[in-house]
């Protein structure tokens, strides 16, 4: 069976999360982690950008703003690098990362900010330390103004200009957005969540008073995409299975 393609961004900017094959670790000494980061630097140049990251022991999140290279070939590349220089190193072959990547679209300013707490505070949720800044492998350093370890490689710019044009001021509310108890939901969980193309075409149906999907294709637009925003909330649905299921136009539901 072929793949199911993934879904594209209109923003741009994505959320992605690769893991050790077998969930092993994929980092096993500061060398590895080091590495890592050179390899996104060697990568990066001006197809993408930064936005966050957070190297933990057995995978990694990434926030990133496609440029002039899109996420499947930038993933590729950063992929195929470091694997070749782990096997080398520890003189194995196969997989290093499990299977393909998992991403999620970040479509607005506040999903953005949602995902860059939920990056920054991996390592508090997995008990290694107290506080995000106390990590040292992620991109909080950049945040606070600090020097990064040991690549400078987060465009920090456009999420503190969502807090203030005064850098300093910028600072100081991201310091307080990162102090904020959440109980988030980002992609490691949507992964368990997501609803397969029958659950969402009855829940639909459901909004629909149990009329079939199809009859979207030929109600007034007006009435049609005020119905399809209703629909684009519904948890553990993308935007790609609900044209899927629809039979609309991607653009149409992406639009609405």
């Amino acid at each position: 069976m072929a793949r199911q393609a993934r879904e594209r961004c209109e923003s741009r900017v994505y959320h992605i999360v690769m893991r050790g094959i077998n969930r092993q670790d994929i980092f096993c000494d500061e060398d590895d982690y080091q590495r890592f980061l050179i390899t996104i630097e060697r990568v990066k140049t001006d197809k993408f950008e930064v936005y966050g990251y957070c190297l933990m022991s057995n995978h990694v999140h990434l926030l990133i703003h496609e440029k002039s290279e899109e996420i499947p070939q930038i993933m590729k590349r950063i992929g195929t690098s470091y694997a070749w220089w782990y096997n080398l190193k520890y003189q194995r072959t196969g997989h290093v990362f499990q299977g393909r990547y998992a991403s999620e679209c970040v479509e607005d300013d506040g999903y953005l900010l949602t995902v860059i707490r939920y990056i920054h505070n991996n390592p508090v949720k997995a008990g290694m330390v107290r506080k995000p800044e106390d990590y040292c492998w992620s991109s909080i350093q950049a945040y606070y103004g600090r020097h990064e370890n040991p690549i400078c490689l987060t465009d920090v710019g456009f999420i503190l200009g969502i807090f203030a044009e005064e850098r300093a001021e910028a600072i100081r509310r991201f310091r307080e957005h990162m102090k904020i108890e959440a109980q988030e939901t980002c992609l490691d969980d949507k992964i368990k969540q997501r609803k397969t193309d029958s659950e969402v075409k009855a829940e639909i149906e459901s909004m629909l008073n149990g009329e079939s999907v199809m009859i979207l294709r030929t109600i007034e637009k007006r009435k049609r995409n005020e119905i399809l925003r209703r629909i684009k909330v519904v948890e553990g649905a993308t935007q790609r299975q609900i044209a899927r299921v629809t039979g609309l136009n991607q653009s149409i539901v992406f639009k609405a």
